[in-house]
């Protein structure tokens, strides 16, 4: 009789650690990815995500029919300079995280579509956005996410919601970046030249020090 107590004793220790097993390596989450590899970045998203169209060998765009998600990956010279310029616009953050050894600054935002260049005024139409920047050495790199449709995803201005949980951290977590040679300069994201894209960003400083001398006129 002992025996077979031992032996369905050691049956439970052996299940238990099986299944501990499955859930650190994720089995239960029942979470499909989708590796990805650009010139400047590789990883894993989170769900059935499709390449959109390119030309850039700089930026890449996916997209997640199901969820109503759009992702958009670009490298520049400048990364720091353009979130300056996001946060003036009332883009909220950072947060900091670390994974892998590299530091993301984490932005969060909302926004309206814009249809024929005009505003939609329509607040359930919101999307939220959520902006992750790094930077190594010369180079810098930003992911766009857009969440279109908030009525799918559980999005919050902060770390806490499953639009970050469920699919942020894991994209950053899985995140490869690459150093090469082809590097838009962040004016160009703009279409503007190197000196218009200086000239706003000196602007803004100044904003933010209390001078707006630079409006006048």
């Amino acid at each position: 009789m002992e025996k077979k107590y031992l032996i369905i004793i050691a049956i439970v220790v052996l299940v238990v650690a099986v299944v501990g097993a499955l859930f650190a390596t994720g089995f239960f989450n029942n979470a499909q990815t989708t590796p990805f590899d650009t010139e400047f970045m590789s990883g894993a998203f989170t769900g059935n995500v499709a390449q959109g169209e390119s030309n850039e060998s700089f930026m890449a765009t996916y997209h997640d029919d199901a969820n109503n998600i759009t992702y958009n990956l670009t490298t520049m010279d400048n990364s720091s300079e353009l979130m300056e310029l996001y946060k003036f616009q009332g883009v909220m953050g950072p947060e900091k995280r670390s994974f892998n050894g590299q530091e993301w600054n984490i932005y969060f935002g909302e926004a309206l579509p814009v249809v024929n260049n005009t505003t939609v005024s329509n607040t359930s139409k919101a999307m939220g956005i959520v902006i992750c920047e790094a930077h190594t050495g010369h180079q810098g790199y930003v992911i766009y996410t857009i969440f279109s449709d908030l009525s799918k995803v559980n999005f919050t201005l902060n770390t806490f919601g499953d639009s970050y949980v469920k699919f942020i951290e894991p994209l950053l977590k899985s995140i490869k970046l690459k150093d090469t040679d082809n590097i838009a300069s962040v004016s160009q994201q703009f279409g503007l030249s190197n000196d218009e894209f200086a000239q706003q960003i000196e602007l803004i400083r100044q904003i933010n020090a209390g001078n707006y001398s630079g409006l006048e006129g």
